[in-house]
């Protein structure tokens, strides 16, 4: 009967959503105490309020809202009782929430988006749920006898349902490919400390995640906030790749003898008598790709004044990197390491992000690293414009 009184109260209410630069959220909320709810559009990770509706004594409410593209809202009492929704322009969302807290049992029609984030959330919390059990479970068991047998079993249960989340996580996210929603499932987590997709060949789901959203919202903050994450976690592998090469290499003469893209090999050495940016890039980078178009500039200006760049290229792709350097019309010497998975020039120069230069004199000699921009033009007139 309750039921039934939800559906003919979203009848009285108006409508549709013929406006398609808006959309609509009609509610009703049973048992509710609350004389207000909130919503919250989220501009990348902070909310921000755009508007609020009275409850009726029924406890239905409705909001409008001018939309231009999808985005995220939080829709709730306060910033931990709230649920949260993907809307498009022209969307008329119609709610049922059945508990006091919301998130906890409700009903969304009429917002595809929402959906999505509806099951990712309902998943995880069942997810956590049997986790939770499993380590009251292992708690008590490690004070009995015979927790040499059921602790490590537990602990292969309490792992394979880590397991069978990420394996859901990665199944919405290629199901999904062109949903923002898909940006949740890359973020969601176990605990506070522990992602659902934890291990580090993930980060192939975050670009694919990327290439395609960028392709679809260009425009949106979501998106552009993604890309900038998925560059610093590539920077962190390189660091972190580096990192353990650098362990047990030996020390070796800081002279890179690098195939150019002809297949040349070329010495970093054989260069001497000129002025050389050494610098170390990826394919990956936005950074790197806005700094070579600078850096273009600077080699037209002053290469004929005997300045070289000696770039090495850090992508484990060789076609991508060749079709880099093609598109760009990068006209310096384009190296890359002879073993992309074994960065040994990267690890010798101490490479901690990207872009990453050095720059030597006529003598060979460094006299600066990890300079750029407006610092590097300086550097430039000062050596060539004297």
């Amino acid at each position: 009967m309750k039921r039934t009184l939800f559906l003919l109260t979203l009848v009285i209410i108006i409508s549709g959503c013929k406006d398609k630069g808006k959309f609509a959220v009609n509610g009703v909320i049973k048992d509710s105490k609350e004389k207000y709810i909130y919503l919250n559009r989220l501009d990348v990770d902070t909310p921000v309020l755009i508007d609020s509706a009275k409850i009726s004594r029924k406890g239905s409410f409705r909001i409008r809202v001018k939309a231009t593209g999808p985005e995220f809202y939080q829709l709730g009492f306060s910033s931990t009782n709230f649920i949260t929704l993907l809307t498009e322009p022209g969307e008329q969302i119609n709610l049922l929430f059945n508990g006091k807290t919301l998130y906890e049992n409700y009903i969304v029609k009429g917002s595809a988006g929402s959906l999505k984030l509806q099951i990712l959330d309902l998943t995880l919390a069942e997810t956590k749920r049997k986790l939770d059990s499993l380590s009251a479970i292992y708690s008590k068991a490690s004070t009995e006898t015979g927790f040499d047998v059921k602790g490590p079993s537990l602990e292969t249960e309490f792992n394979e349902l880590i397991k069978a989340q990420r394996k859901k996580n990665i199944e919405f996210i290629i199901n999904n490919i062109n949903s923002l929603a898909s940006i949740k499932a890359l973020y969601q987590r176990i605990n506070p400390e522990t992602y659902v997709l934890f291990d580090q060949h993930d980060l192939q789901y975050l670009k694919i995640v990327t290439d395609s959203l960028t392709r679809h919202y260009p425009n949106s903050k979501q998106v552009q906030a993604l890309a900038r994450d998925f560059e610093k976690e590539m920077n962190q592998m390189y660091v972190a790749k580096i990192g353990q090469i650098a362990k047990n290499l030996p020390q070796t003469k800081l002279d890179p003898d690098l195939k150019n893209i002809d297949g040349k090999r070329i010495a970093l050495s054989s260069l001497k008598g000129k002025y050389v940016l050494l610098t170390f890039w990826s394919v990956q980078s936005k950074d790197c790709i806005e700094e070579n178009l600078q850096l273009k500039e600077f080699y037209k200006l002053y290469n004929k004044k005997g300045f070289e760049i000696y770039q090495i290229n850090l992508d484990e792709n060789e076609s991508n990197w060749k079709a880099a350097v093609k598109f760009d019309e990068l006209p310096w010497i384009s190296t890359r390491e002879d073993d992309p998975k074994d960065l040994k020039n990267a690890v010798l120069f101490n490479v901690k992000s990207l872009p990453a230069n050095y720059l030597f004199d006529k003598e060979s000699k460094i006299i600066a690293s990890n300079i750029h921009g407006r610092e590097l033009q300086l550097k430039f007139d000062q050596l060539f414009n004297k």
